[in-house]
């Protein structure tokens, strides 16, 4: 009885061993995609024009639409797509983990982080700027902010960058979240988010009047589809559904329905850069 009960537990974990929600089933997403028709994708939930959850448990955003195309160009519909939020800190743990599948989530391509992932991409390309309260007249740029109180997340550099480029003696406040960081801004107890210009703008947008955003990028952010280390498969096929959605204008009507309505300046659409 007792060894047939044993059986029964490894027959158990074995199942449940190979019904992983994630990409470590699979050599590539290539083969996920084709042969379950389901992806699991990272995203961001408060990132207005980005990747934002809505008050009905969906999402929208340029990411978003980003990543409904490339699923359906690896042959998975809209409906097969599970959104999983991620934020800055764990989107590396998340693939490694097998918890996604790809990442669409304003996700910076760095060296550091091509040596624990992968990247498609670049699928959009970025600046650092700040975001300041609207009647704010003398944060002009990141060497004003010496003394000031700036917030970013964890798991992000541009904090960092600034303290040690521009303003030393700045005063860094990590939150999980920007959402949290605009809170803070809008609440008084800090004077300004760093972080890229395309999401500032959002929340610019969201909060009409009481924000702004300073318009002096001070760095280049190339945003690229993270997915698992060494799925040369998945990165080319990836690419590939990214140079198709650059050519048929499909890029370009997701940035103006998603982003435009901030008033941010729409770039051209970027080169990408195979590995």
């Amino acid at each position: 009885m007792f060894g047939r009960s044993l059986f029964a537990v490894f027959a158990v974990v074995a199942v449940a061993s190979g019904c992983g929600g994630g990409s470590e089933s699979y050599a590539s997403v290539v083969d996920k995609a084709k042969n379950d028709k389901k992806l699991v994708i990272g995203v961001k939930a408060d990132q207005p024009g980005l990747g934002l959850r809505t008050p009905d448990g969906s999402f929208s955003g340029f990411d978003i639409e980003v990543a409904k195309y490339v699923a359906k160009q690896l042959g998975v519909e809209p409906s097969g797509i599970t959104f999983k939020e991620t934020v800055s800190a764990n989107r590396e743990a998340f693939i490694e983990q097998g918890q996604v599948d790809l990442v669409v989530a304003t996700y910076s391509i760095t060296d550091a982080r091509k040596q624990k992932v992968s990247f498609a991409g670049p699928y959009f390309v970025a600046g650092q700027d700040l975001l300041v309260r609207a009647d704010d007249a003398a944060l002009t740029g990141p060497e004003a902010l010496n003394g000031k109180k700036l917030c970013s997340v964890a798991g992000s550099t541009p904090a960092q960058k600034v303290k040690s480029e521009y303003a030393k003696e700045v005063q860094l406040q990590e939150e999980r979240t920007y959402s949290a960081c605009v809170d803070r801004v809008l609440g008084g107890q800090l004077d300004a988010i760093t972080t890229d210009n395309v999401i500032l703008a959002g929340y610019a947008a969201q909060h009409s009047g009481k924000l702004k955003v300073v318009g002096k990028t001070f760095s280049t952010e190339k945003y690229g589809i993270g997915l698992k280390k060494d799925d040369t498969n998945g990165r080319k096929a990836v690419n590939d559904a990214l140079e198709k959605m650059f050519s048929d204008g499909s890029w370009t009507k997701a940035l103006q329905a998603s982003v435009g309505a901030s008033g941010f300046t729409l770039p051209q659409v970027p080169q990408l850069e195979r590995y």
